[in-house]
């Protein structure tokens, strides 16, 4: 792979790029993210906490807006390297052009996430592996797309909504590529073992033709013909800016919500901050809230000049498809990373609140997919039910004007387009209707 492809401006659909003065392409591209429906909706998407009514506790779009911000230092620090090293780049593109690169897919990360967290796809996969009506589809999809049904991955979930025929974004193809954390499809039984991008799969069949166009014209190395391909290497910056943030957030919010004291926080930051941390200047802070922002600050500063050695370090290994694995699993602080995780896991993730929002997810994720699916395996069918054809009249004319007879799968990722795009409140709200727990009201 080579740099000069890898940050390619051009769009889907366009020979070359357009000319701007104000503007470069890639923050064209943050700001078509800023004002998309899809990044809007995450104000009201679960992060970890559900609906928090606490200001300090993030949500969805308060931390795809903070990951994009430590993703911008990332790209600037890395872009400085990488021109430094291969001085006809500053022909073409400046170290900002790497934030901004960085930036806009960091922002993009968590748009296709489902209602209700990671629980969300959870609930959606196994409505259609344990389902009994459910598993009657399986005879009419592909194994591959039986594959994406069966495992509903919000990465690939997104890249699908970015690339939306009628309301894609258009983004550059820079910043699709250093979107797609797992260029691979659902099915791959080559996986190569220890190759952290093909932990998952970032498209469905739906898009696997956009996604091979995109792996030509930015050279992405093939990894398994037709189905897997190198990570672009400013994906991991992207990774990285993600996992500094929910590592060292998700603590400062389980501190906020009493779930970790302080005291336990600054001792599982330590580590990070070495002699940073200055415990006489830390008890000047007023409040609680000024500690942890203050210790928050220092720990990602820290992180993303270490993400950043790192990047630089194995950047020709990056470029050959060599390197796959977390930049924040080979830096200084990795261990202080896992044991944070660990308490995490323990304290935070696992507690009752976020345990109740899980199970609630379940329900309201499981009981909205079965009459709805009930009722697309009925479309246009002349025994339909009273009820199917009902239940297809009350869902938004968007949905329903681009579903299609004798396409199965394609309805199916409509449908799951319209349930993994609801905000909490809405998936809660429709469910309570469908089920008639709540009436019209004029």
């Amino acid at each position: 792979m080579n740099w000069e492809q890898l940050l390619s401006s051009n769009r889907i659909g366009s020979m070359s790029a357009a000319k701007r003065h104000v503007r470069s392409e890639f923050e064209v591209d943050y700001d078509r993210l800023v004002f998309s429906l899809p990044f809007r909706r995450l104000q009201d998407k679960t992060q970890v906490f559900p609906l928090p009514e606490d200001d300090f506790v993030h949500n969805r779009l308060t931390h795809s807006l903070e990951v994009a911000s430590v993703g911008r230092s990332l790209g600037k620090l890395a872009g400085e390297h990488v021109i430094d090293r291969h001085p006809d780049l500053e022909k073409l593109v400046s170290p900002a052009d790497f934030g901004s690169i960085v930036s806009a897919a960091s922002l993009a990360h968590d748009v296709g996430n489902p209602p209700f967290g990671h629980s969300g796809e959870t609930a959606i996969s196994e409505y259609f592996l344990k389902n009994a009506l459910a598993q009657n589809i399986k005879t009419y999809v592909t194994p591959e797309e039986w594959a994406d049904l069966t495992n509903f991955e919000g990465n690939a979930q997104g890249f699908r909504l970015i690339n939306q025929a009628l309301h894609g974004l258009k983004l550059t193809y820079a910043t699709l590529g250093a979107f797609t954390k797992y260029p691979r499809q659902s099915v791959l039984e080559e996986k190569i073992v220890g190759r952290a991008s093909q932990k998952k799969f970032g498209f469905f069949q739906t898009e696997k033709n956009i996604f091979a166009e995109l792996a030509e014209v930015l050279g992405l190395n093939v990894q398994v013909a037709g189905k897997s391909w190198a990570r672009h290497p400013l994906t991991f910056l992207v990774e990285a800016a993600d996992d500094i943030c929910y590592h060292i957030i998700d603590l400062e919010d389980g501190c906020t919500l009493g779930l970790v004291s302080l005291d336990e926080s600054v001792e599982l930051l330590r580590p990070i901050l070495g002699d940073q941390l200055d415990m006489k200047k830390l008890q000047t802070r007023t409040t609680q809230h000024e500690k942890l922002g203050t210790l928050r600050a220092l720990a990602i500063n820290k992180l993303i000049h270490q993400s950043v050695e790192v990047f630089a370090e194995y950047e020709s290994d990056l470029l050959s498809g060599s390197f796959d694995t977390a930049l924040t699993s080979k830096i200084d602080s990795t261990e202080a990373l896992e044991q944070i995780k660990s308490l995490s896991i323990q304290k935070i993730y696992r507690a009752p609140i976020v345990l109740e929002k899980e199970v609630a997810g379940f329900q309201v994720l499981t009981g909205l997919l079965e009459p709805i699916v009930e009722a697309i395996l009925e479309f246009k069918q002349e025994s339909a039910s009273h009820k199917s054809k009902t239940i297809l009249r009350v869902l938004p004319a968007e949905v329903t004007a681009f579903l299609v007879e004798g396409s199965l799968y394609t309805n199916l990722r409509i449908i799951l387009d319209y349930i993994s795009g609801m905000t909490d409140s809405h998936a809660l709200t429709m469910y309570r209707k469908i089920h008639g727990m709540s009436m019209p009201s004029w």
